[in-house]
């Protein structure tokens, strides 16, 4: 178990998840993924670095630390004291079906299990 915090650093691996979050980045942009910088709590006025901002969120760090320290095809829990924004949703939707693996979000709200690209809670936010 890991916790982490948006921009965090502090695990041991932090480039190996970052290095992976940049890989998801680049395959989720190949599918059309375009970032909902709507999300971003302040604004920063540069597009970039907006989405730099959602790139590099808890919850995102989280699923990258899932996918580098699990087997293939083992289901990745993550566990949010907030409730997951739109755009975490969108991405999470697209890394459950490029990495062919079941996510679990636990949101302060209700759990969610995403699969092939699909979310339990049929998009409802």
């Amino acid at each position: 178990m890991h916790k982490f915090f948006t921009g965090d650093k502090s695990n041991a691996r932090w480039k190996e998840i970052y290095s992976k979050l940049d890989e998801i980045r680049f395959k989720i942009k190949e599918l059309g993924y375009v970032a909902e910088t709507s999300f971003v709590l302040h604004d920063i006025g540069e597009e970039e670095e907006e989405e730099n901002q959602l790139c590099y969120r808890s919850e995102k760090l989280a699923v990258a630390s899932g996918l580098i320290s699990t087997s293939e095809r083992t289901p990745i829990l993550v566990i949010k004291n907030l409730r997951i924004c739109g755009d975490y949703h969108e991405v999470i939707k697209l890394v459950s079906n490029i990495y062919e693996r079941q996510i679990i979000v636990r949101d302060r709200v209700r759990f969610r299990k995403f699969k092939d690209g699909f979310c339990s809670c049929s998009d409802y936010r």
